[in-house]
């Protein structure tokens, strides 16, 4: 833990993620408690999750192999006497295709991606699936996933179901040009300028925003009691 200018001890948080939403909610989450919080993207490439998996398997493979990602570059981040964390979250989100369970639309590349991905959710219900990680350091040990050099860590895999109404020409316009749907699963953001058009229905807002309902609970948990 890092030492406060008052001499308290603060824990030190890393939000292992370029999501801006991620980092914006978190930072919010976190002020009660006030942990020394900090969010970077991991610099390596993300994993793809085989094609035999659902959705909620995909989103969990992925998380999986961003956790052990996270541990490998902060082992050698300290190795080179870099920052410590004591808590290290990654988190991955998938959408799940309306009329197929296997497939998941993720994070559209481009203005054409991002409107086929409007088009395919106009009208319909579709599942959103979160899986969240919390990594533990090595001296602390006891999660349930080993990963690299004695770090290891908890998982968790929620979903949620929210409802498009059927969009527009216009509305899948406006929303594509306001680039709301860059860095966003699925093409739109729930707590954005898409919220005039789709509602959640099911489920945890949080998952659909980017993070396990789960191991926010485990989190706040874990701060509490390091304090």
């Amino acid at each position: 833990m890092k030492e406060s200018n008052c001499g308290e001890w603060m824990v030190r948080v890393l939000l292992a993620s370029g999501s801006e939403r991620r980092r914006e909610w978190l930072t919010a989450f976190l002020s009660e408690w006030g942990p020394h919080f900090q969010a970077r993207a991991l610099s390596s490439k993300e994993a793809v999750a085989p094609g035999n998996l659902d959705v909620g398997g995909k989103v969990e493979f992925t998380c999986m192999a961003k956790a052990m990602s996270a541990s490998e570059e902060l082992s050698l981040l300290e190795s080179r006497g870099g920052e410590q964390f004591d808590i290290v979250i990654v988190s991955d989100t998938m959408v799940e295709d309306p009329d197929d369970h296997m497939a998941a639309m993720g994070k559209p590349k481009d203005d054409l991606e991002a409107t086929a991905m409007l088009l395919r959710l106009s009208g319909t219900r579709h599942r959103v699936w979160s899986s969240s990680a919390i990594l533990r350091r090595p001296e602390e040990g006891g999660g349930s996933i080993e990963l690299h050099s004695g770090w290891s860590a908890d998982i968790w895999t929620n979903s949620a179901i929210v409802e498009f109404e059927e969009l527009t020409e216009q509305d899948i316009v406006d929303l594509v040009e306001c680039g709301s749907w860059i860095g966003k699963a699925g093409g739109y953001d729930l707590a954005g300028v898409s919220s005039r058009h789709c509602r959640l229905i099911g489920g945890d807002e949080i998952t659909v925003l980017g993070l396990s309902a789960e191991s926010i609970e485990f989190l706040k948990l874990k701060i509490t009691r390091q304090r």
